[in-house]
């Protein structure tokens, strides 16, 4: 069953004659019966009683005349919603992100994208790296952005930015007054740690500066570390980007010669060509001031 046969059979159901219905198709009559025999063959069924002035439905007609129009109305939607998709007047996109870049970065790329774009609707989730990473590849997200590296899956990685790693600290601190300092100065503060990469990242910079850090605390939500490192319980070794927005009661404190950093990448499913909407995304994200 075709859908042009189910619009042919509507359309001798509502002309009630085939020669008008065919008219009205630009059709042959001779070719409008055939595709109507051929309905009622594969449905073995008898769709309309034939008169000498009026074709009217049968019982079965009148069945299949209400699934078909939903039918078609159902594929007229499916096509509208694709054309809405392709020309970014509709449909649905979903990231997936960090939360450091989510609470940093992409508010400015959202709103460039809102005004360009209003009717398509955007979900954004936040997670670590991994757990990014898995909703790209089960399609949860349709790209996701972490730090490198990924630890499993296949994805195409394009890299965004590389930042350094800097220490926030309570401006009561000594360490505050300095505009740099050396990752091993600090092997006798207390730390509180940025789950996730950066987590692992300030760990492993600490041990490579020849210290096992003293951790305090730990913990995903960066306004509660910038306010446990305001209340003085430590310092936090965090992605640039996370402290560039000021925080009361604290400063930030350089690392030198950037012992520390990170590379961040957007990843999508490798071979898997990202919708027209995702595209736009990732190019307006591109063009923002990064770090």
């Amino acid at each position: 069953m075709e859908l042009y046969q189910l619009e042919y059979f509507l359309e001798a159901a509502r002309q009630r004659n085939f020669t008008r219905a065919a008219a009205h198709l630009h059709l042959a009559q001779a070719a409008l019966s055939e595709q109507i025999r051929k309905l009622e063959t594969e449905l073995g069924a008898q769709l309309f009683n034939r008169g000498r002035r009026e074709t009217v439905l049968t019982a079965a007609g009148e069945t299949l005349r209400q699934h078909a129009e939903a039918l078609l109305e159902r594929a007229d939607a499916a096509k509208q919603a694709v054309q809405d998709l392709i020309g970014l007047r509709g449909g649905r996109l979903t990231i997936g992100s960090i939360p450091s870049v989510s609470a940093c970065l992409l508010p400015a790329a959202i709103a460039a994208f809102r005004k360009l774009h209003p009717l398509v609707e955007l979900a954004l989730f936040e997670g670590t790296s991994e757990a990014v990473a898995q909703w790209v590849e089960s399609g949860r997200v349709e790209f996701g952005i972490v730090q490198l590296p990924t630890t499993s899956g296949s994805f195409d990685e394009q890299p965004l930015f590389t930042e350094p790693f800097v220490a926030l600290v309570a401006k009561s601190n000594r360490v505050a007054k300095q505009k740099t300092i050396s990752l091993a100065k600090l092997a006798n503060e207390p730390f509180i740690l940025y789950k996730g990469r950066a987590r692992d990242t300030a760990l492993t910079a600490c041990r490579a500066a020849g210290f096992e850090p003293r951790i305090a605390c730990e913990s995903s939500e960066l306004e509660t570390i910038r306010s446990l490192v305001a209340a003085g319980l430590g310092i936090a070794i965090l992605p640039q980007l996370a402290t560039r927005q000021a925080s009361a009661g604290c400063s930030v404190v350089r690392l030198q010669d950037n012992p520390v950093e990170r590379q961040v990448a957007l990843l999508s499913r490798s071979g898997h060509q990202v919708s027209p909407s995702a595209a736009v995304f990732r190019d307006l994200l591109r063009r923002c001031d990064l770090v």
